[in-house]
C-alpha cells in the first residue's frame, strides 16, 4: 500500500459513499437536510479527487482523465495508479 495516496484514497471513498448516499435519498425520502450536506461533501471530494490525481507524479493521462468522472472517478483513477505502480516495480 503506498502511503502518499492515502488522502486520495480516503477522498475516492468519500466521493463515491456521498454519491451513493445522495442517490439513496432522491430515490426514498429526500430529505433537504441530507441533500443540504451530501452535496457539499460530495463537491468537496470531487474536486479533492482531480486536484490529488493531477497533482501525483506517476499519474498517466488516463488516470488524470478518470478522475473526472463524478461518483467513481476517484476509485477508477485510483485503481488505475495503484495497478500501473504495480507494473513499474515488477518490470
Amino acid at each position: 500500500m503506498n502511503d502518499s495516496l492515502r488522502p486520495l484514497r480516503i477522498a475516492a471513498h468519500v466521493e463515491f459513499v456521498s454519491l451513493v448516499v445522495m442517490l439513496a435519498n432522491l430515490a426514498t425520502v429526500h430529505l433537504a437536510p441530507v441533500s443540504s450536506l451530501m452535496g457539499p461533501v460530495h463537491g468537496c471530494a470531487y474536486l479533492f479527487v482531480v486536484v490529488a490525481t493531477w497533482r501525483t507524479g506517476g499519474a498517466t493521462a488516463a488516470a488524470r482523465v478518470t478522475a473526472l468522472l463524478p461518483g467513481v472517478g476517484g476509485l477508477l483513477a485510483l485503481w488505475r495508479l495503484e495497478s500501473g505502480g504495480s507494473r513499474q516495480a515488477a518490470g
